[in-house]
């Protein structure tokens, strides 16, 4: 669960009394702003996959430049919403962001790293606010569940993507291009092993072993979202046990009494 943000006092402007509003409201202009927010954060996302295909055209700078203004002005409105600089600097997706933000204003000194800026699916799909805003009906069900670890795995192909991509692209024989370290990160995800890339020396077998591992663990955890019975999010008072069934009247480990809240009549 994330921190919750600090109202700011009204004496400190009502630009950020309104920015809190707009970002951690419940009114329908603030779910209507999160929306479009969010909706521009997939866009923004897409463009961070696809950057290695277009990184040689005119437009690419282009964009790039353009998302880096958008991102510091979402940035800057988060930072005076929220109330607290020094709490909300400490959060992990605001660093994720400003680490975005620097490899956007300087894409080919930082581009060896721009992978990483599809971090921010992962930042966006586990957030709260975007199952406050997107996902209200789903929010603490099955369906986040599985989303959440969908955009865990579909992160961890990327970056891997990515990273075979920066390493050994044009330096190694069979991966020339994105498409091929995405197909050699896929097929080594998935145990396939067609055989048709082998990334060189040890640490080239050391990254296959990590992508296998991993990938098969994130794989198993996505099944277990999908097929295993769901639990609600609920604390018990007494031992603190976060995870119940849905119907859990006892708490099964200490016996306590429960009162769940739900949606049934």
């Amino acid at each position: 669960m994330n921190a919750s943000p600090i109202p700011p006092a009204a004496s400190k402007g009502p630009l950020r009394v309104r920015l809190h509003a707009l970002y951690h409201g419940e009114s329908d202009a603030s779910l209507r702003f999160r929306v479009t927010w969010i909706a521009i954060d997939l866009v923004i996302i897409g463009f961070f996959i696809a950057a290695p295909l277009i990184r040689e055209r005119p437009i690419f700078l282009i964009i790039d430049y353009a998302i880096a203004a958008i991102l510091a002005v979402d940035l800057v409105a988060r930072a005076l919403a929220w109330g607290s600089l020094r709490d909300w600097l400490r959060r992990p997706s605001v660093l994720v962001d400003l680490f975005v933000l620097l490899t956007l204003l300087f894409p080919y000194w930082l581009f060896n790293l721009g992978f990483l800026r599809v971090l921010r699916l992962y930042t966006l799909v586990h957030s709260e606010i975007f199952w406050r805003t997107i996902g209200r009906r789903f929010d603490d069900t099955r369906v986040e569940d599985v989303a959440r670890a969908l955009a865990t795995m579909i992160t961890f192909v990327f970056v891997i993507t990515g990273f075979v991509y920066t390493s050994f692209a044009g330096r190694h024989d069979g991966i020339d291009g994105y498409l091929d370290a995405l197909y050699f990160t896929v097929t080594t995800l998935t145990t396939t092993g067609y055989g048709d890339i082998l990334l060189p020396g040890a640490w080239g077998r050391v990254l296959s072993i990590i992508t296998m591992v991993v990938g098969i663990t994130l794989f198993v955890r996505l099944a277990q979202a999908v097929f295993r019975p769901h639990k609600v999010r609920f604390r018990c008072p007494r031992c603190g046990l976060g995870v119940h069934d849905p119907d859990a009247v006892h708490c099964k480990a200490c016996g306590e009494l429960l009162n769940i809240p739900n949606d049934e009549a």
